[in-house]
C-alpha cells in the first residue's frame, strides 16, 4: 500500500449491552430494569422496561415453591430420580415458556429495530443480552 493510500474502513460490528442480575433481593433470578444508556434512541424505555419486567416475573414464577415442586421433588426422591425421565419438570416448563417470551419479544418488537435479546440461559443467568446491529446502509 502507498503512503497516501488509506485503508477501506471497517464496518462497524455489533455492539453488546449487558443487563447485570440484580442482587438485591438476595440469589433469586432477577434482572436489573435500569434502562442502559447504550439502547438510547434504538429502543423505547417503557418496550426494554416491559420486557425485562415480565422476563424477572417468569423467572420468578419458575422458582416460586408450592404443592406441585414439593409433591414432584419428594416423588422424584422416591422412585431414585427415574421419575424425571418420564415427567418434564415445571422449571423446565417456565424455561421453555421464558424461551417463547424472548422468541415473541425478538419477533415483534426487537429485530425489526436491528437489535437481538440472547436468552439468559445461554449466560448461565448471568446477564440479558442485548445484540444492537448497525443500521444496514441503503442499497
Amino acid at each position: 500500500m502507498a503512503a497516501n493510500e488509506t485503508a477501506p474502513a471497517a464496518e462497524p460490528g455489533p455492539r453488546k449491552v449487558f443487563v447485570q442480575r440484580d442482587y438485591t433481593l438476595g440469589t433469586e433470578c432477577k434482572f436489573e430494569t435500569a434502562y442502559p444508556t447504550q439502547l438510547e434512541g434504538v429502543i423505547a424505555k417503557e418496550t426494554f422496561t416491559d420486557t425485562i419486567n415480565k422476563i424477572n416475573e417468569l423467572f420468578g414464577t419458575a422458582e416460586a415453591l408450592g404443592c406441585p415442586t414439593y409433591t414432584e421433588s419428594c416423588l422424584s426422591c422416591m422412585t431414585g430420580y427415574l421419575l424425571y425421565l418420564c415427567i418434564e419438570t415445571q422449571y423446565s416448563k417456565e424455561m421453555k415458556q421464558i424461551s417463547v417470551f424472548i422468541q415473541r419479544q425478538n419477533d415483534e418488537i426487537y429485530h425489526p429495530r436491528g437489535v437481538h435479546i440472547v436468552e439468559p440461559m445461554l449466560r448461565g443467568l448471568r446477564c440479558i443480552e442485548f445484540v444492537v446491529y448497525p443500521p444496514r446502509p441503503n442499497a
